[in-house]
Formats: structure tokens, C-alpha cells, sequence
């Protein structure tokens, strides 16, 4: 048995300023400024630690939203959305990037918050 939950609203943004779009989700979802990571490429705005965490990502494709699942055994996750319809896309630095057949893009990535034991669904 594994577990499994959404962990992440991704903001995919095509910009070389994480700052600008940073300041602009911040107001418009009341979360705090947050920081860009060492990378510059990934930017967590501060949200309140009980409800999902958004981040912006700088990306070279058009602007959309993504969604990570984070699961704590993302090889189990990864089989078992498959098996709906989902396909793999890549492996990207521990992370799993599938497309659902809707098309849309998304990842399975590790545990982003300590509650995914008590609170996350459970998969046998």
C-alpha cells in the first residue's frame, strides 16, 4: 500500500522574471512573496502549511498550470496511473512527468508536506 495526494499547483510561466510573476500570483492568491531556489528557475510562494503550496517555474514552452502528486512511493504511483491511461514523459531530477489522456501534463514528485501519512489517500 502507498500513499498519494496533490502536493503542488505548478505555475509554468515563460519569463526570465520569476520576480514579476511572483508578485502578481502573491497578491492575486494572498500568499506571501516567497523566494527563488538556487537554480533561479523555481519560485515557492509562502502559503499557509495546511493547504497545497504554488510554484512558479520558469519554463521555454507556453504559459499553462500543472499539478504534482506526491506520493511516498512514487514508482507505485507511477504504475498505478498508468495503468488508468496515463504515459510517461520523463525523469526529471526525482521527479516523474506523465501525460494524462487528456493531454495534460503533470508530476509525480516525493512527499512536499509531513501530513501526507495522516491525510493522503491510500492506493493498495
Amino acid at each position: 500500500m502507498h500513499k498519494s495526494r496533490l502536493g503542488v499547483l505548478v505555475i509554468d510561466c515563460e519569463t526570465g522574471d520569476l520576480k514579476e510573476a511572483a508578485t502578481f500570483w502573491s497578491a492575486a492568491l494572498g500568499y506571501g512573496p516567497g523566494k527563488l531556489d538556487e537554480d533561479g528557475k523555481y519560485w515557492e510562494l509562502e502559503g499557509p502549511p495546511d493547504q497545497i503550496r504554488v510554484l512558479l517555474q520558469c519554463v521555454e514552452h507556453e504559459p499553462r498550470v500543472h499539478l504534482d502528486i506526491e506520493s511516498n512511493d512514487r514508482a507505485a504511483e507511477v504504475e498505478r496511473l498508468t495503468a488508468l491511461g496515463a504515459e510517461p514523459v520523463a525523469e526529471i531530477k526525482g521527479w516523474t512527468v506523465l501525460q494524462a489522456p487528456s493531454g495534460h501534463r503533470f508530476c509525480v514528485v516525493k512527499p512536499q508536506r509531513p501530513d501526507l501519512e495522516e491525510r493522503g489517500n491510500a492506493w493498495d
